[in-house]
């Protein structure tokens, strides 16, 4: 077996590569943004690699990859079944599995409290693979969505070499955990990266689980992050979070949309509204664990405003819905290039009733193919944002 280094050129989806004890670390934030806030829940979710994929090509037939994963274990919640890679053979699905080692960080989420165990450095294996033709075939590993993943070694029974690129447009996603992944069944079946696969896109995602909070820190690394196609999927944790009155909203998507067209004047930017969350509709935030539901073994979300609230400016989700429209509609007077796709559009009422949402915040399995399947065909199509021009 050859062992080949693991080299940011052969690593998509990260903007940033760290060297650790074992290995790499693939970020998602660069390392300025990591340092101005250390936020437990920020740190956590950017160094998940959603949407990160070592991408190389090769004519082995058998690849292993060295990880040191940081499995999630909620106190009260039913166990979290271990992050999945996905190998790709030319884009087609050729393998799935898992590293069952590596650490453990216990988390209680009714004091906030979080505990690091230590664990073993753990493979993953994929055998019988198609040789490809005489110059090989494109090999993707991508990496467990929900699952922070040091790199450890990568080995073949053939040698290894960059992909060459493939001239398809870059697509730059911010999104909540909804985008992150939440329940998806594996890292290409989160709807960005299903998306993308039907949109022939390539994929940086920073949907970041539980911060798509309109920081300024994040509207930079957008501005920073060279694409052809950007997108924001904004509003439920600014509910969730209860982050923000209307006050501070509407001028803080402002100065969002600002900073990115700083450095991206003309590209095709699409801001999308929250899909359907019942709790939240009329209901402000902040969310927290139903604690009834588990003491049971179930883990499911309550919404804790009060809807009276909202004469005061707090923000449900469609007051948010309502607010996006009008300050899109209003700034692509100027703004050719800005467009607005309503959530419900995504998933709606009608969805709700068919596919409900498990923990009443996130989408399944089910629901992340039809949102990911919807935004296709509503974005990319020829009449879309995001057609091909």
């Amino acid at each position: 077996m050859i062992t080949t280094p693991i080299t940011e050129d052969l690593l998509r989806g990260a903007l940033d590569l760290e060297r650790t004890e074992h290995g790499v670390l693939p970020h998602r934030l660069p390392a300025w943004v990591r340092a101005q806030y250390a936020d437990g829940q920020l740190a956590m979710a950017e160094s998940q690699p959603s949407g990160v994929r070592l991408v190389f090509r090769t004519r082995a037939t058998t690849v292993e990859l060295d990880t040191l994963p940081t499995k999630r274990v909620y106190t009260g919640a039913p166990p979290r079944p271990d992050g999945v890679y996905e190998l790709l053979v030319d884009g087609v699905l050729a393998g799935r599995g898992s590293v069952r080692d590596g650490n453990t960080l216990t988390i209680d989420m009714t004091t906030g409290s979080a505990e690091l165990r230590t664990g073993p450095v753990g493979t993953v294996r994929f055998t019988d693979l198609p040789e490809g033709d005489v110059d090989g075939k494109d090999v993707e590993i991508w990496l467990p969505h929900n699952e922070t993943t040091e790199l450890v070694a990568l080995r073949t029974d053939a040698p290894v070499e960059p992909a060459t690129d493939r001239g398809r447009r870059v697509w730059l996603h911010h999104g909540s955990s909804i985008s992150h992944g939440s329940d998806a069944a594996g890292p290409t079946a989160i709807w960005p990266a299903l998306a993308a696969s039907l949109g022939g896109v390539e994929l940086i995602n920073l949907g970041l689980g539980g911060s798509a909070l309109l920081d300024p820190f994040t509207a930079r690394t957008l501005r920073d992050t060279p694409a052809d196609l950007i997108s924001l999927k904004l509003g439920i944790n600014v509910v969730n979070a209860d982050a923000m009155r209307m006050r501070a909203f509407t001028p803080a998507v402002h100065g969002f949309l600002d900073t990115i067209r700083e450095g991206h004047p003309d590209t095709p930017l699409l801001v999308v509204s929250p899909i359907l969350c019942p709790i939240h509709e009329d209901t402000p935030g902040p969310s927290a664990p139903d604690l009834a539901h588990m003491s049971e073994g179930q883990l499911r979300f309550v919404a804790m405003g009060d809807p009276a609230e909202k004469a005061a400016g707090k923000l449900t989700l469609r007051v948010i819905r309502d607010e996006l429209a009008r300050i899109v509609a209003q700034r692509s007077k100027e703004d050719p290039n800005l467009h607005y796709l309503d959530g419900l559009r995504l998933y709606g009422e009608a969805d709700f009733a068919e596919l409900p949402l498990p923990d009443q915040l996130h989408p399944d399995a089910a629901t992340h193919r039809r949102i990911g399947e919807r935004f296709t065909d509503q974005v990319f199509t020829d009449d879309g944002a995001f057609a091909a021009r």
